[in-house]
């Protein structure tokens, strides 16, 4: 961020190219056969690239003016999507395959009994910032350090109000699985550092299990409300679509630079959207296209200060060069505490602007909304429009912008907008039925 300078992505985070090395990078990402490389952060794609995307915002709305709650990596953003809270997190403890992993100052010492699945723990005293492995998922094989949240989620305030709801991700059900992106690269579906219910024990399911039966899902059983990709599907074929549902890409197609492709991603929402619409369900659907951060596709606009947390160096290398905020220099994150409890520390936000889109039959035509929001107006959008009450504990949703003004409850749209896939153009005549 450079005080705001949001200058030299590629030469900090490019892993040292020059900027000419960089773009060669960029338009040369692969030799057949081969993997793109990792260096390249920077590129400009609009509707020539990105077909889909534009002509969704043409037809529906959009935002320029929403940010990553917090700075930071996938695992953050992920965690302020569901509870709108990176506070919290227990560490130093046996992860889920009997591996002692010390993680301080990144979170806080064991508390008794906090890591029994099923059981809500007690927020602990550390904030996550970085892409930790959930504590409680059995898929990693790797020593590689897990993390714990204490407190609540959006998923608890569901439960609590007896609403069907459920996490679907590409390759839950089989850790093992992989497909090729579109450069032939050979890519695992599942990213567990992406499921943030896996951090909670209260909503994680360490197995993996399936739903019990196909009318089980979006309900309590021993799925725990985490499912594979498919399980969404054969919940909406059924006319059973739980009340929320996140979609999560397979990892080849989930636009993050990389191991995906804008055109791998395009794909993914196209056929997902498409499926909706041909359903007697989506009529009373909206669908919210939204990204857990950057994913290394760097953007110019500076994100406000709405979240201040003192700036404080770590004591334990290798981190004690870093600073808790990722902004440059001590302090420079400010030492405003209003709006967070003042125990809660690196929390320093927004960060980055990202895409946000709503595509439903009740959303805005050509509409670009400029309401300052974040990721957990997502979900406070969940809590308002079942009266869930908020996630407290400090959670953003308490001050988080709306989304409702991109929506437009009172003119419905009538028709349905069907795109191809491969092109993200309108399919058929003229793409509408």
């Amino acid at each position: 961020m450079d005080a705001g300078a949001l200058d030299q992505f590629v030469q900090d985070t490019g892993a040292g190219l020059s900027l000419a090395a960089c773009l060669a990078a960029v338009h040369n990402p692969a030799p057949a056969g081969g993997t793109a490389p990792n260096d390249a952060v920077m590129d400009y794609y609009d509707g020539n690239t990105v077909t889909a995307l534009w002509n969704y915002a043409q037809r529906f709305a959009m935002s320029d003016n929403s940010f990553s709650t917090t700075y930071g990596p996938s695992t953050p953003g992920a965690l302020n999507l569901i509870s709108g809270n990176t506070f919290g997190a227990i560490c130093a403890v046996p992860n889920a395959r009997g591996v002692s992993t010390i993680n301080a100052p990144k979170c806080a010492t064991q508390t008794s009994a906090a890591n029994t699945p099923g059981v809500a723990a007690p927020q602990g005293a550390g904030t996550v910032f970085g892409d930790d492995r959930p504590f409680f998922d059995n898929c990693d094989t790797t020593t590689q350090s897990t993390v714990e949240m204490g407190g609540r989620n959006v998923g608890d305030l569901l439960n609590a109000r007896g609403l069907t709801w459920g996490w679907f991700q590409g390759g839950f059900a089989n850790c093992k699985a992989a497909h090729a992106n579109v450069l032939g690269a050979s890519i695992p579906d599942y990213i567990m550092h992406h499921e943030p219910f896996q951090y909670y024990p209260q909503t994680s399911n360490p197995l993996h299990l399936p739903p019990s039966s196909a009318a089980a899902i979006g309900h309590q059983d021993q799925a725990n409300h985490q499912y594979d990709l498919s399980e969404f599907f054969t919940a909406a074929d059924a006319g059973h679509l739980p009340a929320v549902s996140f979609v999560k890409a397979p990892a080849f197609q989930d636009g993050h630079a990389q191991y995906s492709d804008p055109l791998d991603e395009q794909t993914f929402l196209v056929q997902t959207i498409n499926h909706l619409q041909r359903l007697d369900s989506w009529r009373s659907t909206a669908v919210v296209i939204a990204y857990d951060d950057s994913d290394g596709w760097y953007d110019h606009v500076e994100g406000p200060l709405v979240t201040e947390s003192q700036t404080r160096t770590t004591t334990n290398p290798p981190e004690s060069t870093q600073q808790i905020d990722a902004l440059t220099g001590a302090g420079l994150c400010g030492s405003d505490r209003t709006k967070l409890p003042s125990d809660q520390t690196g929390r320093c936000g927004y960060g980055m602007r990202q895409p946000l889109l709503v595509i439903s039959p009740f959303s805005r035509t050509n509409f670009v909304d400029h309401t300052l929001t974040d990721q957990s107006s997502i979900t406070r959008f969940i809590e308002d429009n079942w009266r869930l009450g908020r996630v407290g504990g400090g959670s953003a949703d308490a001050f988080a912008g709306t989304l409702n003004n991109m929506f437009d409850f009172d003119r419905a749209h009538a028709s349905r907008f069907i795109l191809d896939p491969s092109t993200g153009q309108p399919a058929g005549d003229g793409g509408e039925d």
